[in-house]
């Protein structure tokens, strides 16, 4: 039986990448389980196909790493947006201007209304286009802050949502500026009182401390095999457990956290724990216990950077991995 691309191949491809001694091999494999209808899960096929796009760019060949992310479009069309954030600026690097810049354009919407959707801007910075990235970003911050200023009724949840895009759409913009010399501006000075409010927002959270429990992969299959009872309190699969916390990052960064990070838990750590403690490792309490008593220097910083190494522990990098899977 052919054997299945899974989540953690597709990683794992993605950190070989052009420096592996045969990248087309690393593409091939990838469409190859697209088109056989090998992935594992399909919700991954359009990642796979953005991955072999990724490869082939670096390697120089943007024309073929155009047709696979149009592929990835076609065969994702309800999760696009990033596909075609790609897209456009594939259009771009290309030399193909009006085509990429109206593909960027249908997503700018996007900035308003997703704390994710900031790989918009990626494509365009990385097009040599940040004029144009700074000009989205203010237009996007000036329409969130009208909204929250007209709109006084909105559920916690919205008003967390909102607070989340106006730290990072000021963040980036604020990095952006800096790359360019600009001199400060209001809205450099709200990023550096956002940024500088962090002990205190994070002393407002409800979701607890800044450090985050996280179970890579292997850990968290055998967690809830072990712990039946934890699905309850985690989502079915690793991927939607490394998106959900992302969300919780970005929503604490939201209120202004800086001082953001992950540890990651063992199965056999927990069971050690919780009997040293007398409690059950599978109530929140236990699991919370657990998470402070890891040590510090174990600590994962959140956010790294763009193109460095996902705080999930994939390998692959964090825009195309946690970033952007993780939106929604």
């Amino acid at each position: 039986m052919p054997e299945l691309l899974t989540a953690d191949r597709i990683d794992e491809i993605g950190v070989l990448g052009v420096r592996s001694p045969d990248p087309a091999a690393l593409v091939a494999e990838l469409v190859g389980a697209v088109d056989e209808g090998r992935v594992a899960d399909p919700a991954d096929t359009g990642y796979a196909l953005l991955v072999a796009a990724d490869i082939l760019e670096q390697a120089g060949d943007r024309a073929d790493a155009l047709a696979l992310a149009t592929r990835a479009i076609a065969e994702q069309p309800d999760e696009d947006a990033y596909a075609r954030a790609v897209r456009g600026g594939l259009l771009l690097r290309l030399g193909r201007a009006d085509e990429g810049m109206a593909e960027l354009t249908a997503l700018r919407p996007l900035l308003e209304t997703s704390p994710h959707a900031t790989y918009v801007i990626d494509e365009l910075v990385e097009s040599d286009r940040t004029e144009t990235a700074l000009e989205w970003l203010t237009g996007a911050l000036d329409a969130i802050l009208e909204r929250t200023r007209t709109q006084q009724h909105e559920s916690e949840d919205a008003q967390d949502e909102a607070a989340a895009m106006i730290f990072g759409l000021t963040q980036r913009r604020h990095d952006l500026r800096a790359e360019l010399g600009l001199p400060h501006d209001e809205y450099d000075n709200l990023a550096d009182r956002l940024r500088a409010a962090s002990d205190h927002a994070l002393d407002a959270l409800d979701d607890g401390p800044a450090t985050l429990l996280f179970w890579p992969k292997a850990e968290f299959d055998a967690l809830l095999v072990r712990w039946p009872a934890l699905a309850e309190t985690y989502p079915p699969t690793w991927d939607e457990h490394r998106a959900q916390t992302e969300r919780a990052f970005v929503e604490a960064s939201g209120l202004g956290g800086t001082d953001l990070g992950v540890v990651a838990g063992t199965v056999a750590g927990l069971a050690a724990f919780a009997e040293r403690a007398g409690s059950d490792p599978t109530e929140e309490e236990t699991l919370d216990e657990y998470a402070d008593s890891l040590d510090e220097a174990g600590v994962t910083a959140w956010p790294p950077g763009r193109n460095d190494a996902c705080w999930c522990g994939s390998g692959s990098k964090y825009k195309k991995c946690c970033l952007p899977r993780s939106r929604g």
